[in-house]
């Protein structure tokens, strides 16, 4: 799929288990494989990102099988590879990319190291210099300070002290560290400048320490690896859930989950290694209800019922989940200011410019700089608009912009950019909120539909949707630039372009009303024939689903419980004999004093419902799942009574 699109949301509420994290299983699949005996990984990460590590360690000659209970079983290698020749490809996994690096600088072969190209303009320049220090042998295949790498057996010099630069990436010493061990002497490691994400570094030497190798450290400036250290496997480790993921659930929690129902995630609390299971301190500081146990966080709206409230935040600690909150400021009160995050800008993408870029679309204020963000939440003046997001192949883009469907309805492109860290993102994101209700009214022409759904929305106090007149809209733009109806690829691209307004009834084109010149015949005409083309009919999709909004919806034509909205909360299929609809329309059209002769106006209705009917976009039927409601001796007060009586049903 190339896009999802979200309806507005209204509340979450529920329990998530999170994935494993991928910081932690990257990090403890390349220590397994560098251990003496065999590791049994537990909760291990299933996406992208682990699976091209794992690839490239089966590459290097590393044994690993299926464990119990979905676990992986590792047999270490002690430190020396037995693949000494290999080309590896590692995707845009950064993790992978770096760490593996720095330990094959000190492995005893020749090796290639790729990537996709977004990976061959991440900088790594700064580690390779700490990593030359060291007397370790790496060629730069392409640009200067980039991937693509080649990689020479070095000749590693005893008692170094190499110096690495803090302010880029966090991933250059982590990598760096778990890749002194194998030098088989005593190396430090200096820090220069001020270190970011120094928790990633923290859970960096947590892990190791768990493999068996203790660094000695002065602060944050220098770190040491005793001479003969050597990683050993703890048998058995259990992986946390990924705590980065678990921010986008939390958020979720603090927009829209009542008190008595928040959002909780399994499988990370008070007791992680985890810098970004302190995106909770965030909330708490912007007003949310939050509890943290062992092993869960949950998150809720504010106590007092006020809503969320502006931060200004050093996101040192937590650059990841920090993409979370420039996303949750939208429902803030007052700015919020991002700052210390000038690491988005050598991730999967510039993290800043992109974040910035896709906010504007939703008519969001936002200010940039090299190393922050601040984000003015809406207001009358500049409310949000549905939009369409770009993802720029970032999985944490993806999901930190689902949020922004608790304002508006969204279309996220390239959703499957989430496989990168958690496949099924959306599937959990959906298992937690609810959508606006929408009760979705199908039919043929002239069956009373738009009478009936328009009653409908002023009893339950929803919008109205006549997804009809877009198509008139269309096929009226299309006559006025000279365009055949016939003409699929120009019309669909009149459709994408429509510059159209609905207030009160009041219908506008390009500035003016047209309200009376899209219920011509012509056009009533035009608008059946070029709804039967399919690239029209996509071209206006999304456009018919950003009416879907809070309170709810109920909209009205011939394929919305089908193909717009198929997960109408009802499904009604509105009809009525061709003769009784016939009377209808010609009665309507008398009374705009327009000719009319039933007969033709008869012959008419049945060339349109064979036309509809037999269509290969969206053909017009009753859903399985919809219910028949014939209006042959109905009147509206009684149609009306009865959709209210199911939906009432249905809620």
């Amino acid at each position: 799929m190339d896009f999802i699109d979200l309806p507005q949301m209204v509340s979450a509420s529920g329990s998530v288990t999170l994935p494993g994290s991928k910081s932690i299983s990257n990090r403890v699949l390349l220590l397994a494989a560098l251990a003496q005996g065999e590791t049994e990984l537990r909760a291990l990460l299933d996406s992208d990102d682990t699976a091209r590590m794992r690839e490239a360690l089966v590459a290097l000659g590393v044994e690993m099988s299926a464990a119990g209970e979905g676990g992986l079983r590792v047999k270490g290698c002690g430190g020396r590879f037995p693949t000494r020749q290999a080309a590896l490809f590692l995707g845009n996994a950064g993790t992978a990319f770096r760490s593996l690096t720095a330990v094959l600088a000190f492995a005893d072969g020749e090796y290639v190291l790729k990537g996709v190209p977004r990976m061959h303009e991440r900088p790594i320049g700064d580690l390779i210099d700490a990593l030359k220090a060291c007397g370790a042998n790496i060629g730069y295949l392409e640009k200067e300070g980039f991937p693509p790498l080649s990689i020479c057996p070095a000749v590693i010099r005893p008692g170094s002290v190499v110096k690495i630069r803090g302010d880029v990436s966090s991933q250059f010493l982590s990598g760096l560290l778990m890749a002194l061990p194998l030098a088989g002497a005593r190396v430090t490691v200096e820090v220069d400048g001020e270190l970011i994400s120094k928790p990633y570094v923290d859970m960096t030497l947590n892990l190791m320490a768990r493999f068996g190798v203790t660094v000695e450290r002065e602060g944050w400036r220098a770190f040491s690896i005793p001479t003969g250290a050597r990683y050993r496997s703890p048998g058995v480790f259990q992986v946390e859930g990924d705590a980065s993921s678990a921010s986008y659930f939390l958020a979720l929690g603090a927009i829209g989950a009542s008190a008595g129902k928040p959002v909780r995630v399994e499988g990370v609390g008070k007791d992680a290694i985890q810098g970004d299971v302190r995106f909770a301190d965030a909330l708490v500081a912007m007003g949310a209800t939050v509890e943290v146990g062992d092993n869960w966080i949950s998150a809720a709206r504010p106590a007092d019922g006020k809503p969320l409230r502006g931060i200004h935040l050093d996101c040192n600690p937590i650059p990841d989940a920090a993409m979370t909150l420039a996303v949750a400021a939208l429902f803030a009160q007052g700015e919020t200011t991002l700052a210390n995050i000038a690491s988005w800008r050598v991730k999967e993408t510039d993290r800043i410019a992109a974040m910035a870029a896709e906010l504007r679309k939703l008519n969001v204020r936002v200010e940039e700089g090299v190393d922050f963000l601040k984000i003015i939440p809406p207001d009358a003046a500049y409310p949000l608009q549905p939009a369409v997001i770009d993802t720029y192949d970032d999985h944490r883009m993806a999901m930190c912009f689902s949020l922004a469907s608790f304002g508006v309805p969204l279309r996220i492109r390239d959703p499957g950019c989430v496989s990168k860290t958690f496949p099924d993102y959306f599937d959990r994101f959906n298992a937690v909120v609810q959508p606006a209700p929408v009760i979705a009214i199908d039919g043929p022409t002239a069956s009373g539909k738009g009478a009936v759904s328009s009653r409908v929305a002023q009893a339950l106090g929803f919008h109205y949707l006549d997804s009809g007149a877009l198509y008139r809209l269309a096929a009226l733009a299309a006559r006025e630039a000279g365009v055949d109806w016939a003409d699929e690829a120009g019309v669909a691209t009149i459709a994408a372009g429509l510059d159209v307004a609905f207030h009160a009834g009041d219908v506008r084109l390009n500035g003016r009303e047209a309200g009376r010149a899209i219920r011509d015949e012509e056009i009533s005409s035009g608008a059946s024939k070029v709804a039967a083309l399919p690239a029209v009919r996509e071209a206006l999709l999304f456009r018919l689903r950003a009416f879907h909004r809070a309170p709810g919806l109920v909209g009205d034509g011939r394929d919305l419980g089908a193909v717009v909205f198929p997960g109408a909360r009802l499904k009604v299929y509105l009809t009525a004999s061709p003769a009784v609809r016939a009377e209808r329309r010609t009665r309507q059209l008398l009374e705009r004093n327009e000719p009319a002769n039933l007969c033709a106006v008869q012959a008419d209705l049945e060339a349109r419902d064979a036309r509809d009917r037999a269509r290969s976009a969206a053909p017009l039927k009753q859903e399985t799942d919809a219910l028949l409601l014939d209006t042959d001796h109905l009147g509206i007060d009684e149609a009306v009574a009865q959709i209210l009586d199911w939906f009432a049903a249905r809620n």
